[in-house]
């Protein structure tokens, strides 16, 4: 059964979407711990991190980090977390995470968009990406 992460990859769910390429895609967290909680995924559905090849694990870190950068230019943050996790959805992503205070991190504390303020932050972030 496929994970909710393909079916945002294949057009089934919607998502916010910040960026996307052949073999990745980033989109804004809809729980987000902070404004600009972003989430880098392959689309090759793998459920642990430590299971993908080598090539796609290296091309999901460097997708990772364009998209950090560009979230670092958008969202006032002292820096941009990055955590893999992996226990919510069978789907390996990587979170990056506005970062300002360490409750940030914690993901027991969420923040609330509304759909115009998702919009606009996708939209921002993607406008600086390298």
């Amino acid at each position: 059964m496929s994970t909710i992460f393909t079916k945002i990859i294949n057009g089934e769910i919607p998502c916010f979407k910040v960026a996307e390429d052949a073999n990745f895609l980033a989109f804004l967290d809809i729980n987000p711990n902070a404004k600009g909680h972003t989430l880098c995924i392959p689309k090759k559905e793998v459920n642990k991190i430590l299971d993908l090849d080598e090539e796609t694990y290296m091309g999901l870190m460097l997708f990772s980090r364009k998209v950090g950068k560009a979230l670092e230019k958008t969202v006032d943050c002292k820096r941009v977390g990055i955590t893999v996790i992996g226990l919510e959805v069978p789907h390996v992503h990587v979170h990056l995470i506005p970062l300002n205070e360490m409750k940030d991190a914690s993901f027991q504390h969420k923040v609330n968009l509304t759909d115009e303020e998702f919009n606009n932050l996708a939209t921002a972030i993607n406008a600086k990406i390298e």
